[in-house]
């Protein structure tokens, strides 16, 4: 296609900006890409709908996973693609505070693939979204040179209770549902079998299903909504939730969230939980930037009133941490009270970006 091809006007800035998209980058393409959408719909791990009657809205989200780019044979059994495929989607409807109603199915194929391959993926979603009483409702195949699953996944919020990445105050303490950097791990060994050689089999296998299998923390959306309701009678109004998913990494969360509500952060090192096992297999540095910017760990980012937060926090348990406070500015600070730490700046330039080549 020629340039002159091309509408001459704003919608489309000039090719000389820009020459490929990974000069632009993933987070300057989807910026450029939000300009095609309604700005209160898009922006956060799903697309809320209001629903014309004036009761829940209807919460969609999509994601796509192709072979080579997030999974391959060398690490990730077709069940488990499968698996992670939907875990994925029902993470994105958890941190929007959404329950599940059903997934449809995009899946490209080459015609070589084995049916028992498909066949497999498909239980490895069923077996997946049977925990949540979420069916396979539709989708559509076609024939590809590279296999790919894009996953479309519906549910539904009270518009009160939807959780928004632009809704953090200042003030609100920030909760870290569980612990990060298992997956990361997990994903090391199976590349590298030779690492961690100090761990027993049971401790591998742990690593390697918080990769192959991440469970989707909707079950936070029943204790929170249950604190709530308990607490409305002394409320007099809605508390406002804001979140995210921390499937591109516990820091990537964190600076989207403060990005997308105009605010800053400050998060205290020693109150974010560390996977015991990284400490038996990494340096401290190298378990820090797992932890930080290691990514689909799966886990929910929420930014609450402190009293709120700790009470979920403690019946929570098993790895959940209040982790800092929402501040003024723009800038997401880690700090170490301990000493042991110098103070460390967090971006978005640390996890993993499509298009970084």
């Amino acid at each position: 296609m020629s340039d002159r091809s091309l509408p001459q006007d704003d919608t489309f800035p000039s090719r000389t900006c820009y020459s490929q998209i990974r000069d632009l980058g993933e987070q300057g393409l989807l910026e450029r890409l939000q300009r095609f959408c309604p700005q209160d719909i898009v922006g956060d791990d799903a697309a809320v709908m209001p629903s014309p009657s004036g009761g829940q809205s209807l919460v969609v989200t999509t994601d796509v996973l192709v072979d080579g780019v997030h999974f391959s044979d060398r690490t990730t059994s077709p069940y488990d693609v499968g698996w992670r495929a939907a875990a994925a989607n029902l993470s994105d409807l958890a941190a929007m505070g959404a329950s599940p109603l059903g997934i449809t199915v995009g899946l490209s194929l080459p015609g070589d693939v084995l049916v028992s391959w498909v066949e497999q993926l498909y239980q490895g979603m069923t077996n997946c979204l049977e925990q949540y009483n979420t069916p396979i409702v539709g989708g559509d195949i076609c024939c590809s040179p590279v296999i790919t699953v894009a996953i479309t996944a519906f549910g539904q919020a009270l518009p009160h209770r939807t959780i928004r990445r632009c809704s953090a105050q200042v003030g609100d303490a920030i909760v870290s549902t569980g612990v990060h950097g298992a997956s990361r791990a997990g994903l090391e060994l199976l590349l590298n079998p030779e690492f961690g050689i100090n761990l027993t089999p049971a401790q591998r296998l742990c690593l390697i299903q918080a990769h192959q299998r991440p469970q989707p923390r909707l079950d936070v959306l029943l204790l929170l909504w249950n604190i709530l309701d308990s607490w409305f009678p002394t409320l007099g109004s809605p508390i406002s939730l804001s979140g995210m998913d921390s499937s591109d990494g516990l820091a990537d969360a964190i600076v989207q969230i403060c990005r997308a509500s105009g605010v800053g952060a400050v998060i205290e090192r020693s109150k974010i939980s560390v996977p015991p096992l990284l400490s038996q297999i990494l340096s401290p540095q190298q378990a820090w930037d797992w932890v930080l910017y290691g990514g689909e760990d799966f886990e929910l980012v929420l930014c609450l009133p402190d009293e709120l937060a700790q009470t979920l926090v403690e019946q929570l348990g098993q790895g959940a941490a209040v982790i800092g406070q929402v501040t003024t500015g723009g800038e997401v600070w880690l700090k170490d009270s301990t000493g042991t730490y110098g103070d460390e700046l967090l971006t978005l330039t640390g996890g993993f970006q499509h298009f970084r080549c």
